[in-house]
């Protein structure tokens, strides 16, 4: 006990010692160099980020013709598909299942942008080019077309759409995408089963040179048949490996039946950017889409695939996929 109150006041005394030996300041301490304050920020900058206008569902029914919903500030019109009956696996599938083609819109973001529309409308395979061409027309955008079933009679496609603007003008691209297709239905109540025009001749003679000379590119040719490929330098990339023409990354075209009654089919791999265009110029020469979609995932830049048929001399259709091909990275 004793040892440690001797500790204690030794400690005592060292802490008195030092604190008697420390040495008072002789002059005021140097000022310390502040950094200067920045400069007042823009008042303009400094002003609160206005949000969006909402959309007006008025505008909505008005311009698209359908009952407008509003769900979280998203107005949505919906249109079942009632006039066709479907069967799915030998069931008769209702419109609430999944037959309702709907379009939704947002208040846009960005200056001179009211609004916003994404949509998924349901179309039967003789509806599908007439409205994409409308949706085109009236300057929305399609960003894919694919099936949802399997064992449906008639066969039903789904086209998604998607576009920012003027929040009537894209009701009215709603609209007129979906008039397209009642206007087939009119003429027509039954879905066709085949494309118009004269029946693929049996056996094909195409002449190869004929589709090098439209195309601009080397062709394999084969029992009458004729088919180019065109590859572009794609990468997976958590795995670093490089894809291209002998991994899939490829756009093709291929030719059957003869030089003046020929169908072509094929498919386009195409980057994001160049999706809209390569659509539009194949439906400007009057090449049917018949699916959009990707084959991969996680591969670098992203690339899109689309497919589609053509009938027609071979140096129109050559012309028209020589144009689109025109549009893309692709090299021959």
């Amino acid at each position: 006990m004793r040892n440690i109150v001797d500790w204690l006041g030794l400690a005592a005394l060292m802490a008195l010692g030092c604190s008697n030996t420390s040495p008072a300041p002789s002059a005021e301490p140097p000022a310390v160099a502040r950094p200067a304050a920045p400069p007042a920020a823009d008042s303009a900058a400094q002003a609160p980020v206005a949000a969006p206008a909402t959309v007006d569902p008025a505008v909505v029914e008005a311009s698209t013709g359908g009952k407008a919903e509003v769900t979280e500030g998203v107005v949505k019109v919906s249109f079942p598909r009632n006039d066709v009956k479907v069967e799915v696996d030998g069931w008769a599938m209702p419109p609430f299942m999944g037959l309702t083609s709907w379009a939704g819109f947002t208040p846009g973001h960005k200056p001179g942008v009211e609004a916003m529309v994404m949509g998924d409308l349901v179309m039967f395979e003789d509806e599908v080019n007439d409205a994409m061409s409308a949706a085109f027309d009236a300057g929305l955008e399609v960003t894919a077309l694919h099936n949802h079933f399997f064992f449906d009679r008639p066969k039903v496609y789904f086209m998604h759409i998607g576009g920012e603007g003027k929040l009537d003008a894209l009701g009215k691209g709603v609209r007129a995408a979906l008039d397209a297709a009642r206007a087939i239905r009119q003429k027509a109540p039954k879905p066709r089963e085949r494309f118009e025009g004269p029946a693929i001749p049996a056996k094909s003679t195409i002449d190869p040179a004929k589709v090098e000379a439209a195309l601009g590119v080397k062709v394999t040719a084969k029992d009458g048949m004729a088919k180019a490929v065109i590859g572009r330098p794609a990468a997976v990339a958590d795995c670093g490996c490089k894809i291209g023409k002998a991994m899939g990354v490829n756009t093709w075209a291929a030719f059957a039946g003869t030089d003046d009654n020929a169908v072509v089919d094929g498919d386009f791999a195409v980057t994001e950017d160049e999706l809209q265009p390569v659509l539009k110029a194949l439906r400007a020469g009057k090449i049917n889409i018949v699916a959009i979609h990707h084959h991969m995932i996680g591969e670098e830049p992203r690339i899109l695939f689309f497919h589609y048929w053509g009938r027609g001399p071979v140096a129109e259709l050559g012309k028209v996929v020589k144009g689109a091909i025109g549009l893309t990275k692709s090299q021959p």
